[in-house]
């Protein structure tokens, strides 16, 4: 008996594989002004632009060197090398927490709508992912949340700022949700901290089992170099390290982001500042045209365009602009996400909703 008669539907893959969930963001044909992955729309510091001019080829030939700038990022965090580990952007820090800490036996609990990856890297440990459902103000259910955690629980994932939402938990709710599930490691996602200031990386020793994520994908410009950060607790962080490759971070992204930290420029305050001063500008706009929107606290503004949501995003590409269709995403019908950038592009982005809106036939929920 040859071998395909033995197993004749050929090689198959793990049942977790089989089952999770597949995300496949339309990352080609991207051209225009990107207002649809809150990115960085500008450019990163000049001084990360004269690094990469500066980097020698020779340096390519020698495997990258992690350890010495998780020292610098250490320093620059006031914490100990121990209590940090530098990833492969933000999806690779959950995917190696997801990995380090959950059997198939357990749930990780998430609060949706939010970043789908986490989903997607609970689902591939083979655990089973706990929704609960924000209300229609799409604020982080707080109460309904605590009332979901049990003994199974071993993974807890919020960000905040959220995504696609822009909305944010407050430090005492997220310290009591660590406190009520003290089995569980408490994974906070803090990609969009810039635009807010509020962190929880003061709490990782009193709070032993909270991780902290950060990118340097948004604020900083690099999404392209991929390089994310963990930091926890140095009992947490042990085990954490072990699943991660050694080599997971390319030598030119280990260069420059010990520059972007340094930022001889001021180029991160410069940059948050232009996002929160053009959110505001944007949230006035959509009040002038009578579009409903959510308070964000991150580069991005999640508004409510209705059944016309599809024609609207294709309306704004014409334009030369990119928008996030956010409408599958659980409680978000008819939304769409808009990325803030400095005043520039928020005014293009704004000229071109207007035009869209009038294009489409948009009419105001009051009809006027």
């Amino acid at each position: 008996m040859s071998n395909a008669e033995k197993n004749p539907k050929g090689v198959q893959p793990r049942r977790a594989v089989l089952q999770m969930p597949e995300y496949h963001p339309p990352l080609a044909g991207r051209d225009g002004l990107r207002l649809d992955f809150n990115e960085n729309t500008w450019a990163p510091a000049p001084a990360v632009a004269e690094c990469l001019r500066q980097i020698d080829a020779v340096g390519l030939t020698k495997y990258p060197e992690r350890e010495p700038v998780e020292r610098v990022v250490a320093a620059h965090f006031n914490l100990a090398p121990t209590e940090v580990l530098l990833t492969n952007g933000v999806d690779e820090a959950i995917h190696i927490v997801c990995e380090t800490f959950l059997e198939p036996e357990d749930e990780a609990l998430i609060a949706v709508p939010t970043f789908f990856m986490y989903e997607v890297y609970v689902a591939a440990t083979g655990a089973r992912v706990q929704h609960v459902q924000a209300d229609a103000s799409l604020q982080f259910p707080v109460e309904n949340f605590l009332a979901a955690i049990h003994a199974r629980t071993k993974l807890i994932c919020i960000a905040s700022p959220n995504n696609p939402t822009g909305a944010v938990v407050a430090k005492k709710d997220l310290l009591r949700i660590a406190q009520a599930a003290p089995q569980a490691v408490v994974l906070i996602d803090e990609a969009y901290y810039h635009f807010y200031g509020e962190t929880m990386m003061d709490e990782i020793r009193a709070q032993k089992n909270i991780v902290i994520a950060r990118t340097f994908s948004k604020a900083y410009g690099l999404a392209g170099l991929r390089i994310g950060l963990l930091v926890a607790d140095e009992g947490l962080m042990r085990h954490v390290r072990k699943m991660s490759s050694p080599y997971n971070l390319n030598a030119i992204a280990l260069e420059c982001l010990q520059v972007a930290l340094a930022d001889p420029d001021n180029y991160i305050d410069w940059y948050a500042q232009q996002v929160r001063e053009c959110r505001t500008l944007l949230e006035k706009s959509l009040d002038a045209i009578g579009v409903r929107w959510w308070p964000s606290q991150a580069n991005f503004v999640l508004m409510q365009i209705g059944p016309l949501h599809k024609e609207f995003v294709q309306a704004m590409r014409r334009r030369g602009v990119l928008v996030r269709d956010r409408s599958s995403d659980p409680g978000c019908d008819g939304n769409v996400r808009i990325t803030i950038g400095p005043m520039e592009h928020t005014q293009q982005g704004i000229a071109a909703l207007q035009e869209s809106l009038k294009e489409i036939g948009w009419r105001r929920p009051d009809g006027n």
